[in-house]
């Protein structure tokens, strides 16, 4: 992890990799090619309130592999995933900058909010990061209040918008369309009964947001080709489920998917989950659906 010519780097959670942080994270790269050094990435995992204040509840926008193949994907040369431990945390000031930005990433530039706080109990800050610059010779960039604040606003409204179902604002703040990823499983077998077949989708990580429950468009890559459809989040009322789970049927596909891993974008959302006097009534729902879905399919993919 040592970079011998040294790296330009930036720390945070970057949770949802949304347009704020794809602002900081081009000037990031910008500097790095103007060094010549490696753009680097220093993400924190769990995330710092789910350690110190048991914040379990806490629901990400990326799990941490889908949070390093969007960075990645941004193409920021190296994403490091710093453990957030109780020891990390009671590191000194002195031995997070001599420890982490120094011996582990050989750190040259440091681009940081100007609320950044590091060291135990939070107790250094900018000012303090500048003085350590000086000291051992890396350059500190400030990135303004305005700037912060527009970070931190868009991943709380993100969360908010998702949860209240507001796919749209959800996918304008991110700049990309939110997205599931898990593996299809064994369900009951009941959507094939009313033509409808769908997959069961687990997702292993408990601190994924799963957006509102409803009925969503859909886009999937599936054997390499691109494929639409239509998915449920919720408990199935009709057929008396209690538990929530994430149901997809694709459009004109009759592959067997079991056991393999999907990523789902979600493009709109269509309704609320309903309860259904019968399988026909649900049926008869579903066709108005697919309708409804491939009509907003040909207006805007």
């Amino acid at each position: 992890m040592f970079y011998s010519k040294g790296s330009v780097i930036t720390v945070g959670t970057f949770d949802g990799v949304h347009v704020g942080h794809q602002k900081i994270l081009s000037k990031l790269m910008q500097r790095a090619r103007e060094h010549h050094l490696k753009a680097v990435v220093l993400t924190l995992f769990p995330h710092p309130r789910m350690v110190l204040n048991k914040d379990s509840d806490l629901k990400l926008l990326l799990t941490i592999e889908e949070r390093k193949n969007q960075l990645k994907k941004l193409g920021i040369d190296e994403v490091v995933i710093m453990p957030f431990t109780k020891t990390f945390s009671n590191l000194s000031p002195l031995e997070y900058v001599e420890n982490i930005l120094l011996n582990e990433l050989n750190t040259k530039y440091i681009i940081i909010g100007y609320d950044h706080r590091f060291g135990k109990n939070r107790s250094a800050n900018i000012l303090d990061l500048k003085q350590f610059g000086e000291q051992f010779g890396f350059e500190v960039e400030e990135i303004s209040a305005l700037e912060v604040e527009s970070v931190a606003v868009s991943s709380t409204k993100i969360r908010k918008a998702l949860a209240n179902g507001d796919i749209e604002t959800a996918n304008t703040y991110l700049g990309y369309p939110y997205f599931l990823t898990g593996k299809v499983v064994k369900g009951r077998g009941i959507g094939r009964t009313i033509d409808f077949p769908t997959a069961n989708i687990s997702i292993d990580e408990s601190y994924k947001l799963i957006p509102k429950n409803g009925v969503y468009v859909v886009k999937s890559a599936i054997n390499n080709r691109e494929v639409f459809g239509m998915m449920n989040i919720g408990t199935k009322p009709t057929v008396d489920g209690t538990q929530q789970s994430i149901e997809v049927h694709w459009f004109g596909v009759n592959e067997n998917l079991y056991d393999i891993v999907i990523k789902i974008e979600l493009l709109e959302r269509l309704r609320d989950e309903h309860k259904f006097e019968s399988l026909d009534a649900l049926k008869n729902q579903l066709k108005t659906d697919q309708k409804n879905a491939l009509h907003y399919i040909k207006q805007h993919v």
